[in-house]
């Protein structure tokens, strides 16, 4: 049985916080709320529970899980940013984003394009998220809480408890989340190229 934790989505209680981040270290998995929808998360290094999340959502070994950061400062650990692409993040982060940037040595092999060496990484705007990341003091590896079979991300935490509450360590109840997935943003060539369009606005890097 999974722990199951509420905590305010607008002013987190810190106490629940560390319990979720206690999980994270402890090598659990995780589901949080994001800005844009649920997201089944866990340590960087952590192999296992990496693989319990494939299984969870049947995935294959090739799917890219994203890196998601507390700030840009370390976004800037695990990407290779330069000074133009800096000042573009900058402008629309935190929020519904997913830049695919060239990955640094601090990234798991695992966890890089096997052929490209890039990844996936993004900064959410979820107080929740944030300080979870905050009391972690690193980013979690995640994917987007979507079941097998299904279209669309899973909204309501009850129903989440009743799909998942023994096959993770702790659920976090912020609310009802959203069901469009991030706007996917490849920011390894000259120019910025869309990829996928979610919930954020691709207008911002028209320049």
């Amino acid at each position: 049985m999974s722990l199951y934790l509420y905590i305010h989505p607008e002013n987190p209680q810190q106490r629940l916080i560390q319990q979720a981040a206690d999980v994270v270290r402890d090598g659990g998995v995780i589901v949080y709320p994001t800005d844009s929808a649920y997201a089944l998360g866990c340590h960087l290094g952590e192999k296992s529970a990496m693989e319990r999340i494939r299984q969870i959502r049947q995935l294959d070994k090739n799917h890219n899980f994203t890196l998601v950061c507390r700030d840009l400062g370390e976004l800037a650990t695990y990407a290779k940013v330069s000074n133009p692409v800096f000042r573009m993040l900058k402008a629309n982060t935190p929020g519904p984003y997913t830049y695919i940037l060239e990955a640094t040595s601090e990234v798991p092999r695992r966890l890089m394009h096997p052929k490209r060496k890039t990844i996936g990484i993004r900064v959410p705007d979820n107080p929740i998220t944030l300080a979870i990341l905050a009391e972690l003091n690193e980013p979690l590896m995640s994917v987007t809480l979507i079941m097998p079979g299904d279209e669309y991300p899973l909204t309501d935490p009850y129903d989440i408890r009743a799909v998942l509450e023994r096959r993770v360590d702790a659920i976090i109840d912020g609310g009802y989340c959203g069901m469009e997935p991030t706007t996917v943003i490849d920011m390894t060539g000259e120019l910025p190229q869309l990829l996928r369009q979610g919930l954020g606005s691709f207008t911002p890097f028209a320049s």
